[in-house]
């Protein structure tokens, strides 16, 4: 095996393993048996029972109560999709921008999830696009860019997202989509909506490695084109 074989199996692992570990790190959803556990306005947001949310709201319950995670029924709720039941919550005084253990708040959970709806529905209620979220000190353009979601990151651009923010990893979503992407269709329209939303395209890594260079060493092709078509170097 020669060197450049050795240095692209090493990069595959890092990859693989750095993904694993992003994971590990992901969102956590209330699980069937704390769902089950769960009483008052956590089991109501659960269920997305709006009029029962309305309810206890009117009677006295803390709209931001939370379960041993640190979710709050508006978390639990915009896992769900339920958008009556997040709708009633903020109504009732749930703060939109409140973030869990893992400091994820509901704008982020649904960018993970690529649900377009949901994130709509957050971003109306007065959830921000621009917050702080994750141990990585990300973003949930970040995170969307990430995972190459298109249609997610057009919205929260629209929406005012920093384009240009830097994990404490180093990376901004733009070189995200790159190196923890497949250079896949879903990866590369990803990439064309960060651009075209003026994103810099040369911001570098702490390495001093471009987003054009990062895609050149993994033979990305047309994230190399866009790239350079808007003057990346």
């Amino acid at each position: 095996m020669d060197q450049t074989h050795r240095i692209i199996i090493g990069l595959a692992v890092f990859l693989m393993i750095t993904g694993k570990i992003f994971l590990s790190f992901a969102q956590v959803p209330p699980s069937s048996a704390e769902i089950s556990g769960y009483s008052g306005l956590l089991a109501a947001a659960a269920r997305g029972d709006a009029a029962q949310i309305k309810t206890l709201l009117a009677k006295g319950a803390k709209p931001d109560v939370r379960d041993a995670y640190g979710r709050t029924p508006l978390h639990v709720a915009t896992y769900g999709g339920h958008h009556e039941a997040m709708q009633s919550l903020v109504a009732g005084g749930a703060n939109p921008n409140t973030i869990e253990n893992d400091r994820y708040d509901i704008v982020t959970i649904a960018a993970v999830a690529n649900d377009v709806s949901t994130l709509k529905v957050a971003l109306s209620l007065g959830a921000s696009a621009k917050n702080i979220t994750s141990r990585w000190d990300g973003t949930a353009l970040i995170a969307a860019a990430h995972l190459g979601h298109a249609e997610v990151v057009q919205t929260l651009i629209r929406a005012g997202a920093p384009l240009d923010h830097i994990n404490n990893l180093g990376w901004t979503a733009l070189i995200e989509s790159i190196v923890l992407g497949d250079g896949g269709p879903r990866h590369t329209d990803t990439l064309r909506t960060l651009v075209e939303g003026g994103a810099n395209v040369n911001l570098a890594d702490r390495s001093g490695r471009t987003p054009l260079s990062l895609a050149r060493s993994r033979d990305y092709r047309e994230m190399v084109v866009i790239l350079q078509r808007v003057g990346a170097h």
